[in-house]
């Protein structure tokens, strides 16, 4: 018998089409409903939009539910793949799309983008390279033969890393683009967004697999529950383009320009990431997945905080949206590299 094909599944695989055809209804909600969007923008709890901050919530519950926090015993195992993972998302990611902003967003987009608004792209690249991949890296992982339970490890230890990274690396490169930073919004919204679905993940996590078992959770329960966060997900980008919808009509090349330095950014890592490696005798089971999660990002906790940090209607928000848009085929292009490369 030959050797079964893996495929990505139905929603993942049509992710970029389903957020295109969210952008296009977003802008046409927003273009015709015009002042009515207003009632819906102003349900705010200290500064947070209670329906979309419900949505995050629903996009980010569902990958918390995968985290086992008893796969970390495990990590003196393979120690070198998780200092790598460690070093090129904490160490090195966050300042080189920094980096990659600066240039694009400040240098070479003067003719297209004033200095005010520069800031806030920069700001909303910053908040994608600050948060790596928590979910679509078991999708990649299983697309390329990567070990699952080492990835478990890589992502569950990254989580717990967000906790106490998350906030300073951004403090640090929000700062240096002379961005006020509001370190109370900042706070609430890793406490709304990561640790408090985190911990709700974890409690429901070891309850029903103490009820049920593990192979209920993870063949039935889960795969159930899968599309929840990719419906919250889609349901955001609407409401976010609704806003979004006259600066886009207006300038429909934004979205272009946006999205070049954010490829960019992603290829380079991925590189940096599976040379590294090599360099270290990595496995290929072990070097691929630590280099998928160092090129995708945690993009619902970046399109979270864009939207506590800066608003509905920020171009930060919408850097972090068109980093959705642009991920899924730039990932797959990257399956088919490691793929290819298999040693």
């Amino acid at each position: 018998m030959g050797k079964v094909k893996k495929q990505i599944g139905f929603f993942e695989k049509y992710l970029t089409l389903w957020v295109a055809l969210c952008i296009a209804v977003g802008i046409g909600i927003g273009h015709f409903a015009g002042d009515g969007m207003k009632i819906i923008s102003n349900l705010e709890i200290y500064k947070v939009n209670i329906p979309v901050a419900l949505l995050i919530w629903f996009m980010i519950y569902p990958m918390m539910l995968q985290v086992d926090f008893s796969s970390i015993k495990n990590v003196g195992k393979q120690p070198k793949g998780l200092i790598l993972t460690i070093v090129v998302n904490w160490l090195i990611k966050p300042f080189t799309m920094a980096f990659f902003a600066w240039i694009f967003f400040s240098k070479l987009y003067t003719a297209f983008i004033s200095p005010e608004l520069a800031g806030e792209y920069i700001a909303g690249a910053i908040l994608l390279g600050a948060a790596p991949c928590t979910a679509m890296v078991f999708v990649w992982s299983y697309l390329t033969d990567g070990d699952p339970n080492y990835t478990l490890v890589q992502v569950s230890v990254n989580d717990l890393i967000i906790l106490v990274a998350f906030i300073p690396i951004v403090g640090l490169l929000l700062g240096i683009t002379n961005i006020t930073i509001p370190y109370d919004t900042l706070v609430a919204s890793i406490l709304v967004f990561v640790v408090v679905p985190l911990l709700a993940g974890y409690i429901t996590h070891k309850i029903l697999i103490k009820l049920k078992g593990e192979e209920w959770f993870k063949k039935e329960f889960l795969p159930k529950f899968k599309p929840v966060s990719i419906i919250a997900l889609l349901l955001t980008l609407i409401l976010l383009f609704a806003f979004q919808g006259n600066i886009i009509v207006e300038n429909p090349l934004i979205i272009l320009l946006v999205a070049i330095p954010l490829v960019i950014q992603t290829y380079f890592i991925f590189f940096v990431t599976w040379f590294g490696g090599r360099k270290l005798k990595l496995p290929h089971n072990i070097c691929s997945p630590a280099a998928m999660i160092g090129a995708s990002n945690f993009f619902e906790l970046a399109v979270a905080v864009a939207i506590a940090l800066f608003g509905l209607q920020s171009p930060a928000a919408m850097v972090t949206v068109v980093g959705v848009l642009v991920e899924v085929p730039v990932m797959l292009s990257l399956v088919k590299l490691a793929n290819r490369w298999k040693y």
